[in-house]
Order: structure tokens, then sequence, then C-alpha cells
């Protein structure tokens, strides 16, 4: 199951004991914001491998569908060269038949019998077109029927080797969503402390990658025009809008308005596109932060960043180099 946009800012806090006072030092925040973001970029982290996996039995389902769509067709038409060939083989067996009874009197018999000579040589080049007739028949039946069992074999083993995938992506699926599901208790468990932070513990973390104002040098249109349009728009997990986003859900959204698809989720977004270097960046890129590309944002220009970032923080503009890299594509 995946974790859903009705989740409150709990997605982000540690489970543990921890009391929240009215009031918090400033090495208490700090600590707290800390253990805020630990636990939102694990949460993070497994709402991108249910995605991905989601995807993933998505695809296995189709190309199962595909398989056993082949399989049949491939069943029919050896059916159909093996229904041929048995129709075929009584005809040929009765030619051979009279061939062969044919074959019982001698040649000179058969010349003397004729009315005259040329329906002796026209009865013998009959015979032997016959022959060759029916000999290369049998072959073009026997390698259409051979080619049609090949064919099906092939095409069972691809549906069991499909349905195999299948039954091992279902297997972790179900394990993540035992994973997801404990993690709802936890954020269930913590909502109430959640409720309880002062104003300050909250502006702290809604700020804490220091979001800036945007800074364009052109147009803001394009996929970068469609993500900064949702500026200000909550977190949702596994939200793809238009009203709620997550990180990858707003690249989603945003290159879904200039008409163009991509991958659902962060790593499948850095491994679909084409690698940039950090110097390279145009508008429009996607850049992948932190080990597994577990967070990924779109580059507008001037060493800026548009993201949706942690559950609890509205879709914002903050520094390019606000997080660990770890790659960059362009579409």
């Amino acid at each position: 199951m995946r974790i859903t946009g009705a989740t409150t800012l709990g997605a982000v806090l540690l489970t543990s004991g921890f009391a929240v006072p009215t009031a918090l030092a400033d090495e208490d925040l700090d600590t707290l914001i800390a253990s805020l973001e630990d636990v939102s970029q694990e949460a993070t982290a497994r709402n991108e491998e249910v995605k991905q996996l989601e995807d993933d039995l998505t695809r296995g389902e189709e190309r199962l569908g595909t398989l056993r769509e082949q399989a049949e067709a491939a069943r029919e038409r050896a059916t159909a060269a093996r229904d041929a060939q048995h129709a075929y083989q009584r005809d040929v067996n009765e030619l051979a038949g009279a061939k062969y009874r044919s074959l019982q009197i001698d040649p000179v018999t058969n010349a003397i019998s004729a009315e005259n000579p040329q329906n002796a040589i026209d009865r013998a080049s009959y015979l032997g077109a016959l022959t060759r007739h029916t000999e290369r028949t049998v072959e073009k039946l026997a390698e259409a029927t051979a080619a049609a069992g090949r064919e099906h074999t092939d095409a069972s083993r691809m549906v069991a080797e499909a349905n195999f995938k299948q039954s091992q992506l279902e297997k972790q699926h179900r394990v993540l969503a035992e994973q997801q599901e404990e993690l709802q208790i936890r954020i269930r468990e913590i909502e109430e402390k959640v409720a309880s932070l002062d104003e300050s513990a909250r502006l702290a973390w809604e700020n804490k990658n220091n979001p800036l104002a945007p800074i364009l040098t052109g147009d803001a249109s394009g996929v970068v025009g469609a993500a900064l349009s949702k500026l200000g728009s909550p977190y949702g997990w596994g939200a793809t809008g238009p009203n709620q986003f997550d990180c990858s859900g707003l690249m989603v959204w945003a290159y879904q308005q200039q008409g163009k698809s991509i991958p659902r989720t962060s790593q499948a977004q850095l491994a679909g596109g084409r690698p940039v270097s950090r110097a390279e960046l145009q508008p429009g890129d996607i850049v992948g932060y932190y080990p597994g590309v577990t967070h990924v944002g779109m580059y507008i220009g001037n060493g800026q960043l548009v993201h949706a970032s942690d559950y609890g923080i509205p879709v914002q503009v903050v520094s390019v180099d606000s997080m660990p890299w770890a790659g960059a594509v362009r579409y």
C-alpha cells in the first residue's frame, strides 16, 4: 500500500518516546530537524520503492497478456499446419498409391499400351512431376509444422518466465506493503506529538533547505513554468498533482503539461534521461539527490531548483547545491 497525501507531518518524525516542548533551544531544534529529515528520507525511499514496484508489476502483467496471446496464436498456427499436413498427406498417399500401381507395369508394356508414343512420354513426365511436387509439398508442410511447433514452445516458455517473474514481483510487493503498513502505524502514533510542535519548530522544518525567491533570466515557459506554477502546493506521498505532489510526481506533472511522458519514480527518472554534468545544467533538467536517488527536483537556471521537498513543506525553490548531488539528466 502506498502512503497517501492524507498523512500528516507525522511521516517525518521519529517514533521514539520523545516529547515536544513548547519552546526549543537552537541545539534541540537542530536535532529535531535532523531527526525529522532522517525519517522523511526513509519514508520517501520506501514510497519510491513501492511506486517502482507497482510500475514493474503493471508492465509485467501487460507483457504476460501479450505472451499469452502469442502462445494462443502459435497453438492455432500449429493446429492449422498439422490439419493441412494431414489433409495433403491423404492426397499424397492416394497419388502415391496410383503411381505405385502404374509402376507395376513395366515401361515396355506401358509404352505399347499407349495410343501413341507421345502419350507414353506425357504419362511418364506427369508421374515424374507428381513425384517432385509431392515431395516439395510434404517438405514444406513439415517445415511449417516444425516452425509452428517451435513458436508454440517458445511462447509457452515466455509465459512460464513471465508468470515466474510476476510471482516474484508480487512477493516483493507484499513485503513492501507490510513495511508501509508498519510505517503507517508509526505515523499514527506520533501525530499527536507533531500537533504539539510550536511555531518556531514548524518554521524551521519548512525552511530547512533555505528556500529562495526564483530568479528567472528568460521566459518561464514549458516544464519550468509548469513546475513553478505549483509553488506553495502541499507535499503528498505518491501524489502526481494537480494539487499535491511528491518529488518525482512534480516532475511527472510538469512534463505532462508539455505532452511528454517520463518515468514515475526518482530512480527511473534519473536513469531514463540523457546524463548531464553540473556545469551543463539547463532549465528543465532533472537533478537527483542522496544515495540511491531518493529525491529529485527541476533545475530552473541561476543555480536554483524547484522541488517538492518533504511532507509538511510546500513546493519551493532552493539552491541546486542544497542537497547531496547524485546526478542530472535531460529529457
